[in-house]
C-alpha cells in the first residue's frame, strides 16, 4: 500500500473535504483527488461517497480511518523522536480503568503523569465493561483479574486480596449460623462465604440483606452495620486500624491482581512506556499496603 496515498487519504477524511484539506496542507486539490482515487482503485474499494457539495466516508472508508490514523501518527511521532534525538512522550494517551480504581486513585496518579510530562494529553475513562482496545481507540486498559486474550500484553502492576469484614457492632455468628452481609451486584450468590483465617479455614452462611452495584456503597453501607461484607483489603486498610471495621477473615479464592493491558499489534509508544514507568515508580512493591497508602495520602 502507497503510505503517501493513505496520508492524503487521511488528511481529506480529518477535514471533511477535498478543497478544505487542500487549503489546510497547501496542496493542490486536483492532486489530493488523484492519490485518493489511486489509493480506492488499488484497494478495489470506495472510500467517499461523493455528491454535489458534500463528501462522506463509506462503511469500508471510515474503518480505514479510523484505524489507520492512529497508526499514521505513531509513525510521525517515530519520526519526529528519532530526528530529535530521542523519544520523548508526547501527543495523546487514551486509558479505560475500572471505576473502583478510577474513584480511589486514578485521578491523583492522572494528575501526577500529566505533571512529569506536560506534553501528553492523558484522557481517562472509567468503566468495567470489555472493550476493543484498537476499534475504541485505547491506547492502554487496566482491568481486574483479565481473561487471557492473545491480541493483549499485559503486566500486573498491583495485587490486593479480598477480606470479609463488619462493624464491631454486628455480632460474628456462631457456626452454623446465619449472617447478614452486603453484596456487589445483583447475580445469583453463593450461600456460604469461605475464609481462610490463621491456620484454619471456615465459611459462613449469608443472607444477603442488600445488593449494591458499587463496592464504594457495600463499603459504606458495612461501615453501619447492617451487614458483613467482602472488600478489597486496601479499601477497609484504615478502617481496620482504626477500628471502624473488624476482620472476621481472608476470602479463600484467588488474589486480586490489577494488570496493564496493551495491544501486541503496535509497537509500544513512548507514552505508554512512560505511563507503565510511572506506575512501577509510584507502586514498586505493588502489595496492597502501599495502594492503601497511596490512596491514604
Amino acid at each position: 500500500m502507497d503510505l503517501l496515498a493513505l496520508a492524503d487519504f487521511n488528511l481529506v477524511a480529518r477535514h471533511g473535504g477535498f478543497g478544505r484539506a487542500a487549503r489546510a496542507a497547501a496542496r493542490p486539490k486536483a492532486t489530493l483527488s488523484r492519490r485518493v482515487a489511486e489509493l480506492e482503485s488499488s484497494l478495489s474499494l470506495r472510500l467517499f461517497e461523493r455528491g454535489g457539495h458534500t463528501l462522506k466516508l463509506t462503511e469500508e472508508g471510515q474503518a480505514l480511518y479510523e484505524r489507520s490514523s492512529r497508526l499514521l501518527t505513531e509513525l510521525d511521532e517515530t519520526v519526529a523522536a528519532i530526528a530529535s534525538g530521542g523519544d520523548r512522550p508526547r501527543g495523546r494517551l487514551r486509558i479505560s480503568a475500572p471505576l473502583l480504581f478510577s474513584q480511589t486513585a486514578m485521578g491523583k496518579l492522572a494528575a501526577g503523569f500529566a505533571l512529569k510530562y506536560p506534553e501528553v494529553r492523558l484522557e481517562v475513562t472509567a468503566e468495567d465493561r470489555a472493550i476493543d482496545m484498537v476499534e475504541e481507540s485505547y491506547d492502554l486498559v487496566i482491568r481486574v483479574n483479565p481473561d487471557p486474550d492473545e491480541t493483549l500484553v499485559g503486566r500486573i502492576f498491583l495485587r490486593d486480596r479480598l477480606v470479609v469484614v463488619a462493624s464491631p457492632d454486628l455480632v460474628r455468628p456462631a457456626a452454623n449460623s446465619v449472617v447478614p452481609v452486603v453484596i456487589r451486584g445483583t447475580a445469583e450468590q453463593p450461600i456460604t462465604w469461605a475464609l481462610t483465617g490463621p491456620g484454619a479455614k471456615s465459611s459462613l452462611a449469608i443472607d444477603p440483606v442488600l445488593r449494591l452495584s458499587s463496592i464504594i456503597m457495600v463499603r459504606d453501607a458495612v461501615r453501619t452495620g447492617v451487614g458483613a461484607g467482602r472488600l478489597p483489603a486496601s479499601l477497609v486498610s484504615h478502617d481496620l486500624t482504626t477500628g471502624r471495621l473488624v476482620h472476621w477473615g481472608d476470602v479463600d479464592g484467588p488474589s486480586i491482581a490489577l494488570w496493564t493491558l496493551y495491544s501486541s499489534r503496535r509497537l509500544l509508544s513512548a507514552r505508554v512506556s512512560a505511563f507503565l514507568g510511572y506506575l512501577a515508580e509510584v507502586f514498586p512493591t505493588g502489595t496492597s499496603d502501599e495502594f492503601a497508602a497511596y490512596m491514604a495520602d
